[in-house]
């Protein structure tokens, strides 16, 4: 059996059992005791993280394996490029599904802002560097967008807005990525500021965003460069 093909039984055979557990653990948790409750979470927050959609889909539907063309990335830009927009939109909801799934389940079974940043953080941490694919993942934004959603719509809102602005008029999405969760951390710390969220969030804010650029490096240096992909340039496939 070839390595793509098992990484896609392995993911395949894990999902089930990955919602089995988030079932569990929302069913069984309650009464238990916090330490108990984040050894739960956390865990399967990783795990959640870990399932490279992109690279299912596009393996699934192409035969090919996402991270051997473009960027080497997993993640929706990457699958836009190489698989096309329809593949894209699917990897976009899932990925940000991820997010709002780790958080939600850190939020019912712990019920503290401290475990919502926590799982959040544990979640992109699994997208970017899953177990299944030899911790070579994606970059994470759309993954930290979706627990943002839910821990501070407005800075998600923000982050998103200024995301689409900068990249509608750059054409590069990862110069829109990188500038949009700086914007979203900023905006994190205003709002905490002014009292209208949790100081918390700042935690999930400033770590995430810090992933998140270092997860851009490499797109830095080639847009530094001169030879970062545009927006609608197709992928190639990587010498």
């Amino acid at each position: 059996m070839n390595r793509p093909f098992k990484s896609i039984i392995i993911q395949a055979v894990a999902i089930p059992f990955i919602i089995a557990g988030v079932v569990i653990v929302l069913l069984t948790m309650d009464g238990q005791s916090e330490a108990a409750r984040y050894s739960a979470v956390l865990p399967l927050a990783y795990l959640l993280g870990s399932i490279s959609w992109g690279y299912m889909l596009l393996q699934w539907k192409m035969g090919v394996d996402v991270r051997e063309f473009g960027s080497g990335r997993t993640g929706m830009s990457n699958v836009l490029r190489t698989g096309g927009a329809k593949s894209a939109v699917v990897v976009l909801t899932l990925d940000i599904g991820k997010g709002v799934m780790a958080v939600v389940l850190a939020r019912e079974v712990i019920g503290t802002n401290g475990a919502e940043v926590a799982a959040g953080l544990i979640v992109l941490a699994g997208h970017n560097w899953p177990v299944f694919l030899q911790f070579k993942g994606g970059r994470g934004i759309l993954t930290a967008l979706g627990g943002l959603a839910l821990m501070v719509p407005v800075a998600a809102i923000i982050a998103t807005a200024t995301f689409l602005t900068v990249t509608a008029l750059s054409r590069y999405i990862s110069l829109g990525s990188v500038i949009g969760v700086t914007i979203g951390a900023l905006a994190i710390l205003a709002l905490a500021l002014a009292g209208v969220n949790s100081g918390t969030y700042m935690v999930y804010g400033f770590i995430a965003c810090a992933m998140l650029v270092w997860q851009h490096r490499d797109n830095l240096q080639r847009i530094r460069d001169g030879n970062e992909r545009r927006l609608g340039q197709p992928a190639t496939k990587v010498e």
